[in-house]
């Protein structure tokens, strides 16, 4: 039979409240009586009852999370990096993911606030956001505690932790000129109002800041198609950049197959740095998933003090350069 409390608190020599105080508290215990505490459990090999935890403190130690329908496209998704991330950070503080599927915004929000009230999550963490999402004021008018991965252009309500985009492709860019290329292109997906747009600035107040006349500026869905056809519109130019930005490894890898189909020359830079990028040799610009997943964590089990600003975070990302950027 697997050791009690009350097993615990027989070998160490204390109260069941005791025991309880340890796990719980334990600064409420005196240090010397809290080892004597910690050797019995560790000598009984006992496991709390987490379930039990749970109900007695009216929590489920659950966070909500939906998974992101797959995109068919697109050759890489910094998606599960994040997923991974996330459950292992919660892991750390003793609390796991519960994993739910929505058709859309409106049934991922309905789904949160069900198994909030049903006491199955203590909160949630919101992925993809974009301007004017539905998905923050609905969770409040809900009551249903959040975090989000992104920002909608109105965050003061709610913890949010973000990557810096345009930093990611100021840096590509910086890159690119640095290497002597004076006329950058930048191939994006359609204005957005959020992080395409963000990246996009990124490489156009650093084209203006180094004194370089921004290249074509070409937008398009995120696919290896639209991106082998941004590229052949950038080398039919009468005058073709010699290096191009792009918002996403999968662009990126568009490109890359025109550019190589041709016999082309043209540097190129990704967004993301997926697995396929390591694969193409293709420099792109790598996303602190990890770190993103701990201050997640961090932003909903923390919460503020009472009259203190609500958690905010923008991590800066990190360009990973390979061959594609450098080789002549």
């Amino acid at each position: 039979m697997q050791p009690t409390v009350e097993d615990v608190a027989k070998a160490a020599g204390v109260s069941r409240q005791t025991v309880s105080n340890v796990l719980n508290a334990p600064e409420r215990v005196r240090p010397e009586t809290r080892e004597r505490v910690e050797a019995a459990i560790d000598q009984l090999g006992y496991r709390p009852n987490r379930l039990a935890q749970g109900l007695r403190a009216s929590s489920s130690r659950m966070i909500g999370y939906r998974l992101e329908p797959v995109h068919p496209h697109a050759l890489g998704s910094i998606h599960d990096r994040f997923l991974h991330a996330l459950a292992d950070a919660g892991r750390a503080e003793d609390h796991h993911l519960l994993l739910y599927t929505a058709d859309d915004a409106e049934g991922e929000v309905a789904g949160a606030v069900a198994l909030h009230k049903a006491g199955a999550i203590d909160a949630l963490v919101l992925y993809g956001l974009h301007v004017g999402d539905p998905r923050p004021a609905a969770l409040r008018a809900g009551r249903v505690p959040f975090a989000a991965f992104g920002r909608t252009g109105d965050d003061g309500g709610h913890p949010w932790v973000d990557v810096d985009n345009a930093a990611g492709t100021a840096a590509a860019t910086r890159h690119l000129a640095e290497a002597g290329h004076r006329r950058i292109a930048f191939a994006g997906w359609p204005p957005d109002g959020g992080v395409g747009d963000r990246r996009a600035e990124g490489w156009r107040d650093t084209c203006a800041e180094l004194g370089l006349p921004p290249g074509p500026d070409l937008r398009g869905e995120d696919s290896l198609a639209v991106g082998a056809a941004l590229a052949a519109r950038l080398l039919d130019d009468p005058d073709p950049p010699t290096a191009v930005v792009t918002a996403t490894d999968t662009l990126a890898a568009g490109v890359l197959r025109t550019v190589h189909g041709r016999g082309a020359r043209l540097a190129v830079v990704g967004f993301d740095d997926t697995p396929t990028a390591s694969a193409l040799d293709l420099s792109s610009v790598r996303q602190p998933i990890e770190a993103a997943g701990h201050a997640m964590i961090a932003a909903l089990l923390k919460p503020p003090a009472a009259g203190d600003p609500t958690p905010a975070r923008l991590l800066p990302p990190e360009l990973i350069v390979r061959g594609s950027s450098t080789s002549p």
